[in-house]
């Protein structure tokens, strides 16, 4: 009898922190998923559609946070693309690990693989941003990836729709990496 050993492409949750039309982090989310190719599935979770958490809904959730509490049970790995504001990543995007993480004792995303980059206009990139998310993520119990780190100057060749070479090879290496990461067992 012959054994199907097809390995399933792992189903990445998608999260965005940038909300704004022409979030420049959507559009390195677009560069990464081009270059991710067939190798991994995305669902791209719209955050901003999430309520603001509070603990008053959690027995009886708006329709916006089951679908999105379905959908990070579903995943096989998280990749989270974030902007930095004032040195730390958007409130959207705590919002969205808040309603993940409850009610307590209920955390979905303990134990997924993880992957954290993002860029911005600034000289450091997202480091800031990163940072302290990577102290939220540690605490939700995620695993994520360490190295490579993955943070940049927004280039201006974003706005033409296509980044530097040297860019484009950082970010390939990285997809290989994730890939790995979140199809390890």
């Amino acid at each position: 009898m012959a054994q199907n050993t097809a390995v399933s492409k792992p189903r990445i949750l998608a999260l965005v922190g940038g909300i704004c039309r022409d979030s420049i982090n959507r559009k390195l989310f677009g560069f990464f998923r081009d270059a991710a190719g067939k190798s991994l599935e995305f669902d791209e979770f719209e955050i901003k559609s999430l309520p603001f958490y509070s603990q008053d809904d959690e027995e009886n959730p708006p329709s916006a946070v089951v679908d999105f509490k379905e959908r990070v049970k579903a995943c096989g790995g998280v990749l989270i693309i974030t902007p930095e504001y004032n040195r730390s990543f958007p409130g959207v995007l705590k919002n969205a690990l808040d309603w993940g993480s409850r009610p307590y004792g209920q955390n979905l995303w303990s134990g997924k693989p993880a992957g954290l980059i993002g860029t911005s206009p600034g000289a450091v990139g997202t480091f800031g941003a990163q940072n302290q998310l990577r102290q939220v993520l540690n605490f939700l119990d995620l695993r994520t990836m360490n190295q490579p780190e993955f943070y940049f100057s927004f280039p201006r060749e974003l706005e033409s729709g296509k980044l530097p070479r040297s860019a484009d090879d950082f970010l390939k290496g990285y997809v290989a990496k994730f890939t790995e990461w979140v199809t390890r067992r």
